[in-house]
């Protein structure tokens, strides 16, 4: 299992050009369980007058967390997508490194349920924003 997860973290940082662009880092992988950080760059300022971070960056982390998280089950030659994903945002994100904790609810043959919380690198108990996604499976050779 070890093996797989260190496999997995190396294509999600290395081989997806993406996530790459935003610096994601990968803290912690274990099966069912994602804690990712991004970050902060001022490019990710949606609106300067607080400055608070941009709603799709923070969309973006709690889409690619819980994909992280259902991947934790499967292997990287396997394909996870987004089906449908709820962001609640409780506050503005500063300008300060975010993190990630995605767990996944449930996992099926073909769908996952996965639940995340945002908040900030120096303050765990605030909370940024909340998700809620759905991903669908498909085993390599499926595609």
């Amino acid at each position: 299992m070890e093996k797989k997860l260190e496999e997995l973290k190396n294509y999600m940082t290395n081989k997806i050009p993406f996530h790459e662009f935003l610096r994601l880092e990968i803290e912690e992988l274990k099966e069912g369980y994602a804690r990712l950080k991004l970050p902060f760059r001022d490019e990710f300022v949606g609106d300067v007058r607080r400055p608070a971070i941009h709603g799709g960056i923070i969309s973006t982390l709690i889409d690619v967390s819980g994909g992280a998280a259902v991947w934790t089950h499967f292997n990287t030659d396997d394909g996870i997508a987004t089906i449908d994903i709820r962001v609640d945002f409780l506050r503005p994100g500063p300008d300060n490194d975010l993190v990630s904790e995605s767990e996944v609810v449930r996992v099926g043959n073909r769908v996952a349920v996965v639940s995340t919380t945002v908040y900030t690198a120096v303050d765990k108990d605030t909370v940024i924003a909340e998700g809620k996604a759905a991903y669908n499976i498909r085993r390599a050779g499926e595609f």
